[in-house]
């Protein structure tokens, strides 16, 4: 299911290719999906690794019309530039506010919005701005299968880092608050397998990033004026410590969106944190 290289159907509109990039941040390897059969849409091209680049044109060849990206991080878009040379096909995407682990190479000849359509004989496919996990992530609605392609948005197996400045929580929760809106009957996350239970799982993610945010209350209540790497440990306490280097970006993350609600407070001297009791 999950051997690069190698297309695999997930439905009559839809084939998945695995890149050769697995990892602890990627799982098996960034996925890359062609839409359609008599003209394709690449989504998330993925990383430029040569052989993973052949096996997008053998599977999609002179049928590929459009190349569309989720987001501009290296391991989602940067093989846009030789799918696009190869086939002269259109670049759909959006650019980041900030240049944090971007790919500084990504040029759409498309510049999204939200609710942004692309209409084929075979497909429709709807963007949707989904900020949070970075400032320029889009997730992708193929209206007929019901099927959510959702980039870094949604992983199955893991959650997402939210790194700032461009990662932002308030963003991330409102964004996936968003998806309950559309009719989701599968989610296609840019790692890991099909998601069956989209609804159940959106929920279940605002409702993991609330009883996090409630921890690190928690916490800053507990230590007082404190910093990460005491903070991370004590929030954080489920995760393996060898992930909380990673763990303490969306602990930032956490505390600017606490910030920004008048509930804890940042010394920029010493990069500490304190809380604020509620109404002071």
């Amino acid at each position: 299911m999950f051997e690069h290289g190698i297309p695999f159907a997930l439905n009559s509109r839809v084939r998945r290719l695995v890149a050769p990039n697995p990892g602890m941040m990627t799982g098996p390897g960034t996925n890359t999906y062609l839409l359609g059969n008599e003209q394709v849409a690449v989504l998330d091209p993925g990383p430029a690794i040569p052989e993973h680049i052949d096996a997008i044109l053998a599977a999609g060849g002179d049928r590929i019309r459009w190349i569309v990206c989720t987001h501009t991080h290296p391991d989602h878009s940067p093989a846009w530039l030789a799918v696009a040379e190869a086939t002269g096909a259109e670049v759909i995407g959006a650019l980041a506010e900030d240049d944090r682990f971007q790919d500084k190479t990504f040029r759409p000849t498309v510049l999204l919005e939200h609710n942004w359509v692309l209409q084929t004989p075979e497909f429709t496919l709807r963007g949707l701005h989904t900020p949070g996990h970075v400032s320029n992530h889009y997730c992708f609605l193929l209206e007929e299968e019901g099927m959510l392609f959702a980039g870094d948005h949604i992983m199955n197996g893991s959650t997402v880092v939210i790194v700032p400045p461009g990662g932002d929580m308030k963003a991330y929760i409102e964004s996936l608050e968003l998806l309950l809106d559309y009719p989701l009957r599968t989610i296609a996350p840019g790692h890991g397998d099909v998601i069956q239970q989209p609804r159940e799982e959106v929920a279940g993610l605002v409702a993991h990033r609330l009883a996090r945010e409630r921890k690190v209350v928690s916490g800053l209540a507990g230590l007082g004026q404190t910093g990460l790497d005491a903070l991370v440990r004590v929030v954080y306490d489920d995760v393996d410590p060898a992930r909380h280097e990673w763990a303490k970006l969306s602990l930032a993350a956490h505390l600017i969106k606490l910030e920004k609600d008048g509930r804890a407070r940042h010394f920029v001297t010493d990069d500490s944190w304190e809380a604020v009791a509620s109404g002071g």
